[in-house]
């Protein structure tokens, strides 16, 4: 445990939790809507701070990032709780967990993580993964500043749904974000995630204009966020707004948790990724093996630059700085 960040105390021994939108009041005794921010005697307590319930190496395409280091390793590292109340989320068992029946736990410093994550050679660094992050932020935010000085990589998986003065901070050691856009109206993340839209799509831009590296992935429900008109105007605002050369995933779902939703029909994947790729030159269909939507292609000359196959990942056309080796368009970070 550890005294949180971005808290004031109030009266009554109540704190005010400005980490993420939610902005809690916390009475003595109770935590936030994250299960892991708890007011303990008028002080804003992390308690999962070092407590963490997944650590192993990834390749960096399973986040996903697809256009970031390909073919490469990374530690991911997560913990326990989230801000958000997806009703379809397949992590459920660690983010909506609290301390007190979390089950799979183990104690790790700063120190371990970074010592884990230099053994293992040519590992590009460590992702903050599994569930929110945002979250457990002093933890990750201690171990990104030391990895940085290390010059390992730093990765975020994330929601995005924080206030802008945590996110600022973070930008200074995070070097990739991987952001689920869970759907493009206020009315489905107040239903579905007890969160809102503004501040995500915020986030989005904050990100950009620091210059980060980002991509977006959207899980497609059928029914709750696979309105054409809805997706064509998210399309849009990426594109206006982020630029046509962001990398978006498109992912299938399927029912979990408590969500008895039928699993979105590939005709639907298909459709949607269609329609992306006419603003964007960088779309993905993940969870779904259709044939197509894997492979990475020049935008420029049409270059077939990577092949990809679940996870295995084939560099066939770009060069040692991620530029197409038949016209030079610099498409992946490396």
């Amino acid at each position: 445990m550890k005294e949180a960040l971005f808290y004031k105390k109030m009266e009554e021994k109540k704190v005010r939790c400005f980490l993420c939108p939610h902005l809690c009041t916390i009475k003595e005794g109770k935590r936030g809507i994250c299960n892991v921010r708890k007011n303990v005697n008028g002080e804003l307590i992390s308690e999962n701070y070092g407590q963490v319930t997944a650590l192993g190496f990834d390749p960096i395409e399973k986040k996903p990032l697809y256009h970031y280091h390909p073919g490469e390793e990374i530690l991911s590292v997560g913990s326990f709780g989230c801000n958000l109340k997806c009703d379809f989320c397949q992590n459920w068992e660690i983010s909506q967990s609290d301390i007190d029946n979390i089950g799979r736990i183990q104690s790790h410093s700063v120190e371990d993580i970074i010592e884990i994550a230099e053994k293992k050679p040519g590992n590009l660094g460590i992702a903050y993964t599994y569930n929110e992050p945002i979250i457990y932020y002093e933890f990750m935010f201690d171990i990104a500043k030391l990895a940085k000085e290390k010059g390992l990589k730093n990765v975020m998986v994330t929601n995005a749904f924080i206030t802008q003065d945590p996110l600022e901070k973070l930008i200074e050691v995070i070097d990739a974000f991987s952001v689920d856009l869970k759907a493009f109206t206020d009315n489905f993340y107040k239903k579905k995630t007890a969160a809102h839209l503004k501040p995500v799509l915020d986030s989005l831009k904050t990100i950009k204009k620091h210059q980060k590296f980002l991509e977006i992935t959207n899980l497609i429900i059928p029914g709750l966020n696979d309105d054409k008109k809805q997706f064509s105007e998210m399309i849009e605002w990426i594109r206006n707004e982020l630029g046509e050369d962001t990398i978006l995933h498109l992912s299938r779902y399927f029912p979990v948790y408590r969500s008895s939703v039928e699993p979105t029909p590939l005709q639907t994947l298909k459709k949607m990724y269609e329609v992306a790729k006419e603003s964007l030159n960088y779309v993905y269909i993940g969870n779904a093996r259709i044939g197509e939507g894997q492979d990475t292609y020049c935008p420029d000359c049409g270059k077939l630059l990577v092949t990809r196959s679940g996870y295995h990942t084939d560099l066939v056309g770009i060069d040692k700085e991620g530029k197409c080796t038949n016209c030079g368009k610099k498409v992946f970070v490396k």
